[in-house]
Order: structure tokens, then C-alpha cells, then sequence
């Protein structure tokens, strides 16, 4: 058995979700895409999913899913991708009022870029219409600013 440790581990929890989650987004803002840093988002994208999956609600799942996506995308890794994406849209669906406005528009565009990053042109422009629609529904304006300063990083 397992001595019990000298600090909260719903604390520890919530830090390491927080923190992996920041510095993945760090990384998905930047430009450095070498295959080390490939490796270390990846790793940190589900440090983040995992921490948040011990003292989260879904609606934290929800949004590790979409990291996990834009993660895999940028990583040219479609098929991983696309199912983080269509895990945060089911999320989406499952978290009822839990979910912001702004979820769902980064929800779809996490998908949309997964979708692209498979190949699949087509589909990935309809879904980055409807992640369009949503982000132009986003009531609080730093909410709305904060994705479209995403949405415009387009591959």
C-alpha cells in the first residue's frame, strides 16, 4: 500500500491539469514544430487530460479532448486527431448546460482542423463554417476575441 502523500492531491490534480494545459496552448501558439516538441505536447496535452480526468467534470474532459485534438492536428497525426475531436463534440452534447458558447465553436474547429490534418479538405472547410457560426455566437467579447485570435491560425 501506497503511503499517503504529504499535500492535497486534488490540488496537485487541479495544478498539473492547468499547467500542462497553458503550456500545450503555449506551444500550439508557437511555430516550433520539431519533432521534440511534437513529442512533449503530445505527452503534455495528455498529462492534461489525464489530471483533469481525476478531480474534473466532463465539461474539463470536454476541453482536454479539443487540446488532445488541435495537439494531434498540428502534429499531422489525423487519425488521433479526429478522435479527440469527435470525443469533445460528443462531450459537447453530454455536458448539457455545463458547456459554454465558446466550447462548442472550439469544439468544431478542433474537428475541423483533425479533419484537415486526415486529408479531407471538403468536410474540413463545412466544419470550420460551422465552428464560424458558433464563434460569431460567443456572447462575452474577451471570450470571442480569444477565439478568433485562434480560428484566424488556419493551416
Amino acid at each position: 500500500m501506497l503511503p499517503v502523500p504529504g499535500f492535497d492531491l486534488a490540488q496537485a490534480h487541479r495544478y498539473f491539469a492547468i499547467e500542462s494545459n497553458n503550456q500545450t496552448w503555449d506551444w500550439l501558439e508557437s511555430d516550433d514544430r520539431s519533432a521534440e516538441k511534437i513529442a512533449w505536447a503530445i505527452h503534455a496535452a495528455h498529462a492534461s487530460y489525464f489530471h483533469w480526468s481525476q478531480i474534473g467534470k466532463p465539461v474539463h474532459q470536454l476541453r482536454a479532448a479539443c487540446l488532445l485534438a488541435n495537439v494531434y492536428a498540428a502534429a499531422g497525426q489525423g487519425e488521433n486527431a479526429k478522435r479527440a475531436g469527435e470525443e469533445a463534440l460528443q462531450l459537447c452534447e453530454a455536458c448539457g448546460v455545463e458547456t459554454q458558447d465558446w466550447d462548442w465553436a472550439f469544439a468544431r474547429d478542433a474537428l475541423a482542423r483533425a479533419v484537415l490534418a486526415g486529408g479531407d479538405r471538403i468536410q474540413a472547410e463545412s466544419l470550420r463554417c460551422e465552428a464560424a457560426a458558433c464563434g460569431s455566437a460567443i456572447a462575452d467579447a474577451d471570450d470571442k476575441r480569444f477565439f478568433e485570435s485562434w480560428f484566424v491560425r488556419w493551416a
